[in-house]
């Protein structure tokens, strides 16, 4: 039986695996190191995009029978599990470790945030 963690890394090697494309030089084909800066603001981008989706209730040009916002939050997991799957072999296991620790932080129960230095998002 798969696990919840072993779910995740699945999508994530699977998405890595159909960006592969990203990941080798143009001219040679080979393997190359991806700046890590340009793989997040990627992400970044994405998630831009989707708050101007949002912002003008803009349907997607790429699926114009999905909201764009919809379609760019995808986007933005499709980049995200791309770099996990790349550079973060133990991804699911990780996931389910800071769900469990967000579970019973104290910083994120509702009495810390009413406090006046709690979080208020």
């Amino acid at each position: 039986m798969i696990n919840d963690a072993q779910s995740l890394n699945m999508i994530a090697a699977r998405v890595n695996s159909a960006n592969s494309k990203w990941w080798l030089d143009l001219e040679t084909g080979l393997p190359i190191k991806r700046n890590i800066g340009e793989l997040l603001m990627l992400s970044v981008s994405e998630l831009s995009e989707a708050m101007e989706g949002h912002r003008k209730n803009l349907m997607d040009d790429k699926l114009p029978h999905r909201k764009m916002f919809d379609v760019e939050v995808v986007d933005t997991f499709i980049r995200l599990f791309d770099i996990a799957g790349a550079l973060i072999p133990e991804f699911g296991q990780i996931f389910e470790e800071k769900m469990k620790f967000n579970s019973i932080r104290k910083d994120h129960t509702l009495e810390a945030r009413k406090k006046a230095d709690g979080k208020k998002y």
